[in-house]
């Protein structure tokens, strides 16, 4: 018995020691060592990037984050959605150019700044005919963004690149969509240059119902 109880006593001991050492978090709400599961000190832990490093992502580690991307739960398995990377920078430059282009009424400089200087961009399209593809995209984004973070990648959704997208003939052709898809969103990946902490959340949102 006395074995077994020191057994005890020094996993426990080892795990408070791994769950300090894990979190850099100064700030008690951001303090991420008080999550033991590693799923939830990622979800915890993830933040919006608008400061990224101008390093590239490795093939690899793209693939892993899009294979978490679309084994995201989605209405009747239809898998409504369609992923289009752009990690090569003469892509991402021509579609930031047509973009320029079909909205002559917008700053340049606020076309570009409204990717964050991401160096990995990842389009998000539905499947117009399906009433719920865009719940189903919902739900690839947010596996996308977890996915990345437990890679130490960050990411950020981005809503105003695809309204100004949306005047560009020809973007579909360029990312290889036909005409049953329509972008929703898009995901800015890379390494993070910066560390924000979390935005204060509402939780008199969640009620539990009682009668």
């Amino acid at each position: 018995m006395k074995k077994l109880f020191s057994l005890m006593s020094a996993c426990l001991l080892t795990l408070g020691f791994a769950s300090c050492s894990q979190s850099g978090a100064t700030n008690e709400a951001n303090n991420a060592s008080e999550y033991a599961n590693p799923t939830i000190q990622t979800i915890m832990e993830r933040r919006s990037i608008r400061d990224f490093k101008q390093e590239p992502i490795a093939r690899e580690q793209l693939d892993l984050i899009m294979e978490c991307g679309i084994n995201a739960p989605n209405g009747q398995n239809k898998q409504s959605w369609a992923v289009r990377v752009v990690d090569n920078p003469a892509v991402f430059d021509s579609i930031v150019n047509m973009t320029i282009a079909a909205n002559p009424d917008v700053d340049p400089e606020m076309v570009r700044g409204c990717y964050r200087g991401a160096p990995v961009m990842v389009y998000i399209a539905r499947e117009k005919s399906y009433d719920f593809s865009t719940i189903d995209c919902g739900l690839l984004s947010e596996n996308i963004c977890l996915a990345a973070q437990s890679l130490g990648i960050g990411s950020i959704c981005l809503g105003s690149p695809i309204r100004m997208l949306q005047k560009v003939g020809g973007i579909a052709d360029m990312l290889q969509l036909d005409e049953n898809y329509e972008l929703v969103l898009c995901i800015g990946l890379g390494y993070p240059n910066e560390s924000p902490e979390a935005k204060p959340r509402d939780k008199s949102k969640v009620r539990y119902i009682e009668i």
